[in-house]
């Protein structure tokens, strides 16, 4: 028998046994880790991939509410702009209509004023006259006129009611 043979045929075969041990652990263990950690791995990917998405689809519904937003806004400012401008227009009206009401009070005022100032007026000259013509008439009137006025306005009298 030959030593070497069999040495070199031992070696042979503890190395095919060793390559045997090698793939069994590689098929039993660190395979199904690797498949494992590359399993994990992916579904890390693909959980990050969907919060993106998600996070994409609400990025795109934020900007339509944003322009929803906008356009409310604008909606708003017209409608406020519309709405003050009635306002400013119903106040100048009313105050127009008030200011006119004062002026045709006041003209009525005024034209009572002058009705009333034209009856003072009038009594004061009728009283001053009244005055100046008993003065003239104290001053022209004597015993003698006095006589044939007095005498004149009975005849008068008896001749109109008898």
């Amino acid at each position: 028998m030959n030593y070497e043979a069999i040495a070199e045929w031992s070696q042979v075969a503890s190395a095919v046994l060793f390559l045997a041990v090698l793939v069994w652990m590689w098929f039993k263990f660190i395979q199904p880790a690797v498949l494992a950690a590359q399993a994990a791995q992916n579904a890390r990917v693909n959980e990050a991939e969907r919060h993106r998405d998600e996070a994409k689809a609400a990025l795109e519904g934020l900007h339509g509410e944003i322009g929803l937003a906008q356009q409310d806004a604008l909606a708003i400012k017209d409608r406020i702009a519309a709405f003050a401008a009635a306002e400013r227009e119903a106040i100048l009206r009313e105050a127009r209509e008030a200011g006119e009401r004062a002026l045709r009070d006041a003209e009525g005022e005024l034209a009572r004023a002058r009705a009333a100032a034209r009856v003072q007026l009038r009594d004061e000259l009728v009283e001053k006259a009244l005055g100046l013509a008993r003065e003239t008439a104290a001053r022209r009137m004597d015993d003698a006129a006095d006589k044939k006025l007095s005498s004149s306005f009975v005849q008068s009298l008896e001749r109109s009611g008898g």
